[in-house]
């Protein structure tokens, strides 16, 4: 069982900035997306702060966030690093499970990638994502490079959004 301490806040900043987008797509009926919450169980209170300082994971969770755009179900993940790629480890196996299940019954996955040393985020399709997975299974590299991310899969802040990441989305579906 996974235990959560203060390393558990990683990329909130990130996921607040999806989390104000999806509220913005929602608002315009673009998209409903939710953010799924991970059970946990406390363990160590701080008092004085009336903080959770110690918990553990009371299961496994899926991926960070389902929905509906346009009639297409998607569910995708949020990741976040500081390095010039992406480490697989980062990812478990039962979350390429759960994506690839919900692939095969007719939904999208995919993740956001944010990389803070560019200060750029991509879509990262799950059909790249699974082919990076399963090179790694048998030996093959850790991590995605961020120069292996494709460019045409940016996404962009405009039109109001802070994330816009229907559009890469939208790229990604009209060619399937």
């Amino acid at each position: 069982m996974g235990y959560w301490n203060t390393r558990g806040l990683r990329g909130s900043a990130f996921e607040e900035i999806i989390n104000k987008t999806n509220d913005v797509y929602r608002q315009q009926k673009l998209a409903i997306i939710q953010k799924i919450p991970t059970s946990i169980t406390p363990v160590q209170f701080d008092k004085e702060n009336r903080t959770i300082t110690l918990a553990y994971f009371e299961q496994r969770s899926t991926v960070d966030y389902m929905g509906v755009v346009q009639g297409i179900p998607v569910c995708f993940d949020a990741k976040e690093t500081a390095l010039k790629n992406l480490p697989l480890k980062n990812i478990h196996a039962h979350q390429i499970e759960f994506m690839d299940d919900f692939q095969q019954n007719g939904g999208a996955s995919f993740l956001l990638v944010y990389f803070r040393a560019f200060d750029e985020a991509y879509f990262l399709p799950f059909s790249q994502l699974k082919a990076w997975y399963e090179e790694a299974k048998v030996g093959g590299r850790k991590s995605i490079p961020y120069d292996s991310f494709d460019k045409k899969y940016r996404i962009q802040n405009k039109q109001g959004y802070l994330l816009h990441y229907l559009e890469p989305l939208n790229l990604y579906v009209s060619n399937l």
